[in-house]
C-alpha cells in the first residue's frame, strides 16, 4: 500500500519470514552457528528456544537453507502429532509411502542406513516442539537410537518457546533431555542491533534515507524490548500512519500512535522521543 510513496521495492517489515531481508545479528547468527557445528559433529538431539516473536522461525528457514547442501531435511513445521502419526509424517519426508504401521520402523531405519551409505545426513527439524506429546517425544528418542558404531542414522533438532526446557525438566523426560548435547537460545535485540536491524529491512526494500530518526529506533527497541515480531509491527503501521497523512518522514505523533495500538509493547506516556516517558 505504502511502497510507491517511500520508493519501496517489497515490504520491509511483513510478519512471515523473509530468509532475503535476514541479518545476521549475534542472536541468530549464535544459534545457527551452534546447531551447524553440532550438526557437523554428529550430535543426535540438538535445542533452540526463545520467546515469541525473537525470530525462531526465521532462524528455522536460515538453516534449511543453510542445511540443503549436505544433509537431506525432515521438515516438520506442525509437531503437533501422535506417534503414529509423527512416524507415518518421517517415513512419508524420507519417500517410504506404502508400509505398513508393523514394518514402518524398519522401513525408515532401512532408508537412513541408505542415505548413510551414500554420504548423506539425515537431520529432522521440528519447528514448534514444545507442541510435541510426551508419546511423540518418545518416539523420537526411540529414532535417536538408530545409529552405525559411529554416527547417528537420524540427528534432530527442536525448535520451540521456552515452555520446551519447562517440559523438558519433568522426571519421565529425563530420558529424551540427556540425549540433548547442544542447546541455543535466542535472546532479544539489543539497541544497536534494533537500529541495525530496522534499517537492514529498509535498505534492502529499496529505501535510501533515513525515514525513522535515531531517537525514534530507539523509542522502537524501548516500546519493543527487542522483539522482531513486535518491530516488524510498530513500523508497518507506522509506515501506514506516515503513508494516510502524506508524511514522508515518520513524524513522532505516528510512532506514538502505532505503539500504543501494538499488543504487549511498552507504551509511552509523552510524544517527545527525549522524554518518552515509559510504561512497564
Amino acid at each position: 500500500m505504502y511502497l510507491e510513496h517511500f520508493g519501496l521495492t517489497q515490504q520491509p517489515f511483513q510478519l512471515t519470514p523473509d530468509t532475503g531481508l535476514f541479518l545476521g545479528l549475534d542472536p541468530h547468527y549464535e544459534a545457527i552457528q551452534t546447531v551447524s557445528a553440532a550438526l557437523q559433529m554428529g550430535e543426535g538431539v540438538i535445542k533452540v528456544t526463545g520467546e515469541i516473536g525473537t525470530g525462531k522461525t526465521m532462524v528455522c528457514r536460515m538453516l534449511l537453507t543453510h542445511l540443503k547442501e549436505y544433509v537431506q531435511l525432515i521438515y516438520l513445521p506442525n509437531p503437533a502429532l501422535s506417534g503414529d502419526d509423527l512416524r507415518t509424517a518421517i517415513a512419508k519426508e524420507l519417500n517410504i509411502n506404502e508400509c505398513s504401521k508393523v514394518g514402518l520402523v524398519e522401513a525408515i531405519q532401512a532408508r537412513l542406513i541408505e542415505s548413510h551409505l551414500s554420504g548423506k545426513r539425515v537431520v529432522a527439524l521440528l519447528d514448534e516442539a514444545q507442541a510435541l506429546s510426551d508419546e511423540a517425544l518418545e518416539v523420537l528418542r526411540l529414532f535417536g537410537n538408530l545409529e552405525t558404531e559411529q554416527t547417528k542414522l537420524l540427528q534432530l533438532v527442536l525448535i520451540g518457546q521456552p515452555e520446551l526446557d519447562e517440559r523438558l525438566e519433568q522426571y519421565h523426560l529425563r530420558q529424551f533431555r540427556q540425549r540433548i548435547t547442544f542447546s541455543a537460545k535466542l535472546r532479544p535485540l539489543d539497541m544497536a542491533e534494533t537500529v541495525a536491524y530496522i534499517d537492514n529491512r529498509l535498505s534492502k526494500s529499496g529505501y535510501q534515507g533515513e525515514l525513522f530518526s535515531l531517537n525514534q529506533k530507539k523509542a522502537i527497541w524501548k516500546a519493543c524490548q527487542g522483539t522482531p515480531r513486535l518491530i516488524n509491527q510498530v513500523c508497518h503501521k507506522t509506515l501506514l500512519l506516515a503513508f494516510y497523512e502524506k508524511t514522508l518522514r515518520v513524524r513522532n505523533q505516528q510512532l506514538y500512535a502505532a505503539i500504543h495500538d501494538t499488543y504487549d509493547t511498552c507504551k509511552p506516556k509523552h510524544k517527545t522521543p527525549v522524554i518518552w516517558g515509559w510504561s512497564h
